[in-house]
């Protein structure tokens, strides 16, 4: 089983210069995909692991439709680890507990209460230790990276995608940080890495980005940051997941570029103001805020450029076993015709091999 090391993210540094990798196996390390099938025998199963093996992708990502049975699951995972036992691969899933469950009773995984839930009935010691059970059974699957916890304000009580299934902790962000940070402080427990979402704040909004278009203009504040802020600077972050959110005050000219996509929101507010050194991760990149407006080569190329680390697609919107090998062609193109962008791929391999050197 993979397992974290006990160290600070900024302390991690991995031995393996960047020049002992080719930019195809950089560029690999960026994309993390998911995949069809639920068994080791199933033909989308084999492709994702043959790319682990030749060093082109860097991790997967489950859903529910992968999971057909705990003895299943593990049977999957390690696959996966074998595939890439030099450089582990992210093994992800959303596990937040109510609706946001991937493991669930139907397969005999113990599922707990939403976010709101937890906050209304356990103080956060009580929260770490339920987090700590939940977080121990993900791991004891073979897992090594759950995305969470949700730092989101419950500020719009009418919000169609976190305020409506109870994902956010409070309206106010100490609360957050307390339980956010015992959420993170159970899965380092367990050896796992965390993402921190949906950056910058998606509890105001008055849409869902699995939708369409969300333009956050008038909803959001900056208190949203403030969970950011805090665990960033007590060294709780793992990594950020950005989502597809607009704000006019931080558009690039006038195109109207979701935060997910934005040099302004991640290298600007993300990296610069509040300090964050760590792998920034997108949501996934195939949802329709992004799908609906850009082009696969627009989403990869602009992601990249704006700072994103770690490109996340689940694979969903139209199926296709060789999507990740689409993405790095992309990427290598990019890189083959721009210095600037082929550095950016090297700056996000530094990141992701200092986190995965945290992994045992």
């Amino acid at each position: 089983m993979l397992r974290l090391l006990a160290i600070p993210l900024l302390a991690a540094v991995f031995s393996v210069p960047s020049s002992a990798a080719t930019l195809e196996e950089m560029a690999g390390q960026m994309i993390v995909v998911g995949f069809q099938g639920d068994s080791v025998g199933d033909a989308g199963v084999k492709a994702v692991a043959g790319e682990l093996e030749a060093g082109r992708l860097g991790g997967v990502m489950f859903l529910k439709t992968n999971v057909a049975s705990l003895p299943a699951v593990r049977k999957l995972n390690a696959l996966f680890r074998k595939a890439s036992p030099t450089l582990p691969p992210f093994l992800t899933l959303d596990q937040e507990g109510g609706a946001v469950e991937r493991l669930t009773k139907d397969v005999g995984f113990a599922e707990i209460p939403n976010a709101a839930r937890i906050a209304a009935d356990n103080s956060p010691a009580e929260a770490e230790a339920i987090y700590a059970k939940m977080a121990q059974g993900v791991a004891a699957e073979g897992f090594s990276v759950n995305f969470g916890p949700v730092a989101d304000l419950n500020t719009n009580p009418n919000n169609q995608i976190i305020a409506k299934f109870g994902r956010s902790f409070s309206a106010d962000p100490d609360v957050v940080v307390a339980y956010d940070e015992a959420f993170i402080a159970a899965h380092h427990g367990a050896g796992l890495v965390t993402a921190l979402k949906h950056f910058p704040g998606h509890g105001s909004s008055t849409a869902d980005s699995h939708e369409g278009f969300v333009d956050i203009t008038q909803s959001w504040d900056e208190a949203e940051l403030e969970p950011y802020r805090a665990m960033i600077a007590d060294g709780m972050a793992d990594m950020v997941m950005v989502g597809h959110l607009y704000h006019a005050g931080y558009a690039e000219g006038d195109e109207q570029t979701p935060s997910s996509l934005s040099p302004r929101w991640i290298d600007g507010v993300l990296r610069t103001d509040l300090g964050f050194n760590g792998v920034v991760i997108s949501d996934d990149l195939e949802m329709g805020a992004i799908r609906d407006h850009f082009t696969l080569e627009q989403t990869v190329t602009k992601a990249v450029r704006a700072g994103m680390d770690v490109l996340l697609f689940s694979n969903t919107a139209d199926y296709h076993a060789g999507l990740s090998r689409e993405i790095l062609a992309i990427l290598l193109s990019e890189a083959e015709a721009d210095p600037q962008f082929a550095a950016r791929i090297e700056q996000s391999y530094g990141r992701i091999v200092a986190l995965k050197a945290r992994l045992q």
